[in-house]
């Protein structure tokens, strides 16, 4: 089914299946919201006709930043609705970036949403919001001045006449949270915003019956593309989160029929089945027929995915052997990959048609080459209008001819599948003069359930060497000379795999966890090398004088 804008979705939606519940949201008191589609629509005329009374320009920017919840939906559509232009800002982000963004766009207003302190930067965000900034606060914002939702909910009509816009009409700028320099303004217009529905839709035959839940930022295109816009446009029905400590049970209660997020969430949940359920015991579990059986189902329930029929992976690059294991579980895990600027529309793997190790063929319409440095560059449907303010740049990363620069480094097989082997930017050198891509041997390293996450580097060093971040649980004063002997095991294992100049000096195990507050990763929680490398450069050279291959921070 094909709409020439979400809102076109929408007005398609709340007339076929007015009363099915739309979208679900868990609150404080442990009840739970839920909108049908005909409520949605009728909260965004509503706020529509608010943000029309404020008489703000034509296409003005509107800040909306908040956690994941029915209202960031609804304020979302209500901007378009209203016609103007919705700038989503993640709720991690620091002051700096984001009074940088408010001025870089010349925000004509900020949507505020829940934040409540956990996991968020809204006491160093407050500060920077400008006093003549008009501000309109979702359910569950925090107390500031400025318009409550509950009261323009109350008092404003529902807006009778909505523009449904122009496909061609400039829908949102998505700054890209980048892992280096100022963050860029990625531009869409609804028919690019529209591009993954279009492109995806034959393959996982997406229905009204379908279930998702949104937990990754809706500030992100990852979210926005693979479950905003297609809930919308086919119709099924969202689920949120309430935070990192419900997510185990927010997750079991949607029980989605499909299921996005990135790598590091798919390893977590491989590791704790690991912790329940030793791999040596699966293996002898999974080989006997009828019980191995119920065991997988039993696991896939307990981590709530029991009904899921559509699993994606993306941002970052799903390690082979954890893809492997999903498999053994009966759970096809399907890479896609994308970016901010095409609209998360490029490569994605087929069912039935996983390859180990590749992010899959091209999209319908996605035109892929290899350039004679080894950077991937994309043709796509859902290629950006450009960066804001940021003509020049938008010229640097588009050739000619329309394809853009990624920034990624890959290789496509004879026919076809795209293997994606580090970031440009990601290469260092050696003392010694060699090159290393970090990406496919911190994938190696992935295999083992106790590290978290890990960071290949060394740049100027004789050899690289990695650092680690273990999984909780893991650090036991008590297993500490088992865990040695088992990374030390796992670093001859790799180095194995490597060329000489790739072989890791030794392993470093860092006393505190990488986050996004701490600025070593970013809201989609990938790493900040530059960041990284800031504090354990200068540290390396002890590390190797040391002469231990596992060493404790």
């Amino acid at each position: 089914m094909e709409f020439p804008t979400p809102l076109h979705a929408l007005a398609h939606w709340a007339q076929v299946q007015g009363d099915a519940p739309f979208l679900t949201q868990p609150l404080s008191d442990g009840s739970e919201l839920v909108l049908s589609w005909l409520q949605v629509e009728e909260q965004a005329r509503r706020a529509a006709a608010y943000l029309v009374s404020l008489d703000l320009p034509p296409r003005s920017n509107i800040v909306l930043t908040g956690k994941n919840t029915a209202h960031w939906i609804v304020a979302d559509l209500a901007i378009w609705m209203a016609g103007h232009v919705s700038v989503p800002v993640y709720p991690t982000l620091g002051a700096e970036a984001t009074a940088y963004i408010l001025d870089h766009c010349a925000a004509r207003l900020v949507v505020i949403g829940r934040l409540d302190g956990q996991g968020d930067s809204w006491e160093q965000v407050r500060e920077v919001l400008p006093p003549a900034l008009p501000r309109l606060c979702l359910p569950e914002a925090p107390d500031t001045h400025g318009e409550r939702w509950e009261a323009i909910q109350a008092r404003c009509t529902p807006l009778e006449h909505i523009d449904l816009r122009d496909p061609e009409a400039l829908a949102t700028i998505i700054y890209t949270s980048g892992t280096t320099g100022k963050p860029k303004g990625v531009m869409h217009c609804f028919r690019s915003l529209m591009a993954p529905c279009r492109c995806s839709e034959d393959l996982w035959r997406p229905a009204p019956e379908d279930r998702m839940l949104s937990y990754l930022p809706l500030a992100h295109i990852g979210e926005r593309a693979a479950v905003e816009i297609p809930a919308l446009v086919f119709g099924f029905q969202l689920f949120f989160n309430r935070s990192l400590d419900t997510f185990a049970q927010d997750l079991k209660r949607a029980r989605p029929t499909r299921f996005f997020t990135v790598p590091r969430l798919w390893t977590k949940f491989y590791q704790a089945v690991n912790a329940k359920l030793p791999p040596l015991q699966q293996r002898i579990l999974f080989a006997l027929p009828m019980v191995g059986k119920r065991v997988k189902r039993r696991i896939l329930a307990e981590l709530g995915l029991d009904a899921t029929r559509v699993a994606l992976a993306g941002a970052a690059p799903m390690p082979a052997d954890l893809l492997a294991w999903y498999r053994r579980l009966g759970l096809e895990i399907l890479d896609v990959f994308g970016m901010t600027e095409n609209a998360a529309t490029s490569h994605a793997s087929r069912p039935g048609q996983v390859r180990l190790g590749y992010v899959g063929i091209p999209l319908p319409g996605v035109e892929c080459r290899i350039d004679a440095s080894g950077e991937v560059l994309v043709r796509s449907p859902g290629q950006m209008l450009g960066y804001y303010r940021m003509e020049e740049e938008t010229q640097r990363l588009l050739t000619e001819d329309g394809f853009f620069h990624t920034g990624d480094r890959g290789e496509v097989s004879g026919d076809g599948f795209l293997r994606i082997t580090g970031r440009v930017k990601e290469l260092f050198k050696t003392s010694k003069g060699k090159y290393v891509a970090p990406v496919p041997i911190e994938n190696l390293l992935a295999a083992h359930p106790a590290i978290e996450v890990s960071c290949v580097t060394g740049p100027g060093q004789p050899q690289p060497f990695a650092l680690a971040v273990l999984s909780p649980g893991t650090d036991n004063p008590d297993q500490r000379a088992r865990l040695e002997s088992e990374l030390d095991e796992l670093l001859q294992q790799v180095n194995r795999q490597l060329e000489e100049h790739e072989r890791l000096d030794y392993i470093v195990l860092v006393k505190d966890p990488w986050t996004i507050e701490s600025g070593a990763l970013t809201p989609t929680l990938k790493l900040r090398r530059e960041v990284i490398e800031q504090r354990c450069l200068p540290l390396a050279e002890g590390w190797r004088g040391s002469r231990r291959r596992v060493i404790w921070e």
